[in-house]
């Protein structure tokens, strides 16, 4: 034996066979001119987890609603686990994203469960159920304080390999238009960008939702596809290109906040040791938070400089019929389930707590 490799019979006897492969080890690596503190070092900078994560939103966008949380994640866990973070319709389209989640093709989405067809009876009720909220504070106050939480694990407990685990709020939706709309008749007949279940109550005042790729959009408002969006506030209008095609902002909201959701691959969230599982739970409410803030500054931001959307609105009086056409929206959906007609009750019940509180929780 070369005398690199030589071991006396004390040192194997006192560490064993592994302190035996560590000298072979080192050994050749010191033969192949390979420093051996090196390797280690290399090989402990390697992550033992990675997880392939998608998100909702197109690049631009997730850079603030999901980027600067992950970025944060893959720091903190100091090497432990690396996320592989995905924009829209990157690996999977969105439709399929809770489909690619049970099958392990992803570890994580953050997604509204409408637009990813989240096989829940409450999928209704993600991104924007008409009116169900007026400010992002009432997202988080309705699942953590009125048990919507409950009830969307509840849902998600039916799921195979799909574990739910939190949700927050995004923008308020508004109409940004190539056409002005001042009155309920000029939604008539709109071309117009949006959620499922948006869509299909919009409907009812002649507007015609169109479903595309998110990376289209802004092509087909040019080309005369779309006469505009329905789809966020108008911090993502600015943010992702549609102001440069559109001219109009409609001041009046369908709904006040988005609810978007965190969920997982169960078996790999199982897999994680519970410090990780903390941390990813911490930059999930560290995403909520920053998205708060972020969109609150925006969503004034823009209206007053902007630049370059003209800003309309419907008179109150007639947009109340909206409103009203809502309530009664409500009530259709309540009958669809057990578990959406609690859902319903909850929404009612804040809501009219809201109205009695008064300002600044619900101006008359």
């Amino acid at each position: 034996m070369q005398r690199g490799m030589e071991v006396s019979r004390r040192q194997f006897l006192k560490g064993g066979a592994s302190s035996l492969a560590v000298t072979i080890a080192t050994a050749a690596l010191s033969r192949l001119g390979v420093d051996p503190r090196e390797a280690l070092a290399q090989e402990q900078k390697k992550p033992k987890i990675k997880w392939r994560m998608q998100t909702y939103a197109g690049t631009a966008l997730g850079q603030h609603v999901i980027k600067p949380s992950i970025d944060a994640f893959n720091l903190a866990a100091n090497g432990e686990m690396v996320i592989e973070l995905y924009y829209a319709d990157q690996l999977v389209p969105q439709g399929e994203l809770i489909k690619a989640l049970q099958r392990g093709i992803l570890d994580a989405v953050q997604t509204d469960e409408d637009s990813a067809q989240s096989p829940v009876d409450i999928s209704i009720f993600g991104a924007y159920f008409p009116f169900a909220t007026q400010y992002s504070l009432d997202v988080p106050t309705l699942f953590y304080w009125y048990g919507l939480d409950k009830i969307w694990q509840e849902a998600y407990a039916k799921v195979q390999n799909v574990t739910w685990l939190s949700a927050g709020s995004w923008d308020p939706c508004n109409f940004a238009t190539t056409k002005p709309i001042r009155s309920l008749k000029d939604l008539k007949g709109l071309r117009v960008y949006m959620f499922p279940t948006g869509g299909r109550f919009m409907r009812r005042f002649g507007v015609v939702p169109v479903s595309l790729p998110y990376h289209d959009v802004q092509m087909a408002i040019q080309t005369g596809e779309l006469d505009g969006v329905a789809w966020s506030g108008i911090t993502e209008v600015y943010t992702v290109g549609w102001a440069d095609v559109t001219k109009y902002y409609l001041t009046n909201p369908i709904c006040g906040a988005w609810i978007g959701s965190y969920l997982v691959n169960t078996k790999s969230w199982e897999a994680l040791p519970n410090h990780l599982k903390m941390l990813f739970k911490l930059c999930i409410d560290y995403s909520h938070y920053y998205r708060l803030h972020w969109y609150w500054w925006g969503e004034a931001h823009y209206r007053v400089k902007g630049g370059k959307l003209k800003l309309t609105s419907i008179p109150e009086s007639e947009w109340e019929i909206v409103r009203k056409e809502a309530y009664k929206f409500w009530d259709e959906v309540a009958k669809k389930s057990p578990r959406t007609a609690k859902v319903v009750k909850i929404l009612k019940e804040y809501n009219e707590l809201m109205i009695k509180a008064g300002p600044p929780y619900r101006y008359a």
